[in-house]
C-alpha cells in the first residue's frame, strides 16, 4: 500500500501507527533494567547469570596478556 494511499484514510493511518509501536515494543521491550535490590551486594555476572570469580578473570587476563 503506498503511503499517499495510507494516510488518506484517519483510521487506516492509526493502524499503521499502532503495528508500528507494536513492533517496536516486541523488538526493544518495555520492562525496565533488573537492577539489584540492594546495591551493596550486589556482584558481577557473566551472560549466564553465574557470579564471576576472581581466578576466572585472572586466568582470562593472563590469555589476553599473552602469558
Amino acid at each position: 500500500m503506498p503511503y499517499a494511499k495510507l494516510f488518506r484514510s484517519r483510521w487506516a493511518a492509526l493502524l499503521w501507527a499502532g503495528g508500528i509501536l507494536w513492533t517496536a515494543v516486541d523488538v526493544a521491550g518495555y520492562a525496565p533494567s533488573k537492577a539489584p535490590e540492594n546495591a551493596a551486594v550486589a556482584t558481577d555476572t557473566d551472560a549466564t547469570g553465574e557470579v564471576v570469580q576472581n581466578g576466572d578473570l585472572a586466568i582470562l587476563a593472563s590469555v589476553m596478556n599473552g602469558n
